[in-house]
């Protein structure tokens, strides 16, 4: 049998792509250990009147137990969260697009939630900061915040969310500035977590 240069080359090429593993997008990844409780920092004397402190110390209580220092605090998806910057936003981001189908996946950075007014909600109106909790409108994303889980949210009663934002607004500034949106199809410069959801087959 007789083989010309052009079927050597080919069987060559089929050889090596037979060899080679098929690429598992799950190799670039690593799994931490995600800390789900952050404790919120205390309010602070001075930043609310006396008789408002129920109301303060209520929004305290709601945003930890609706985990919101787990995402809104450096480290803490690392299992390591950064107690001087509680809920100051944070540098790993949360991918919207999975990423384990594009390479490039669209990614949010947790905002920094404290009210310093350069890099936080300081310059935010109460209207607004309620409108980011319940429908996850804010200004540090394109549209809805596709990672907050504002639905839930959405069923929140008017006097808990009030209690939130006075709260927020009590809490020390941090200054602290996150990176901004990272569209589908663009290059991450910062690391990025992704809440995704795997169904076994049947």
């Amino acid at each position: 049998m007789r083989f010309t240069l052009a079927s050597v080359m080919v069987m060559a090429l089929l050889l090596a792509c037979a060899a080679e593993k098929p690429y598992d997008p799950r190799f670039d990844y690593e799994e931490l250990a995600y800390t789900g409780m952050v404790p919120s920092p205390p309010p602070r004397g001075g930043q609310f009147a006396p008789v408002e402190r129920d109301t303060v110390e209520r929004g305290r209580y709601l945003v930890e137990l609706l985990g919101c220092g787990a995402c809104h605090t450096d480290g803490a998806f690392e299992g390591a969260p950064d107690m001087d910057r509680l809920l100051a936003g944070s540098q790993t981001g949360i991918a919207y697009t999975n990423p384990l189908e594009y390479a490039q996946p669209g990614i949010v950075y947790p905002a920094n939630i404290t009210p310093d007014e350069d890099t936080g909600i300081g310059r935010w109106s109460d209207v607004e900061i309620a409108n980011a909790i319940r429908a996850g409108i804010g200004r540090h994303a394109r549209g809805r915040i596709a990672t907050m889980p504002w639905p839930g949210y959405a069923k929140l009663a008017q006097d808990d969310v009030d209690a939130i934002v006075a709260y927020l607004r009590s809490i020390p500034a941090v200054r602290h500035a996150v990176p901004g949106e990272v569209l589908p199809g663009r290059e991450a410069r910062k690391p990025f977590v992704y809440f995704g959801v795997y169904r076994s087959r049947d």
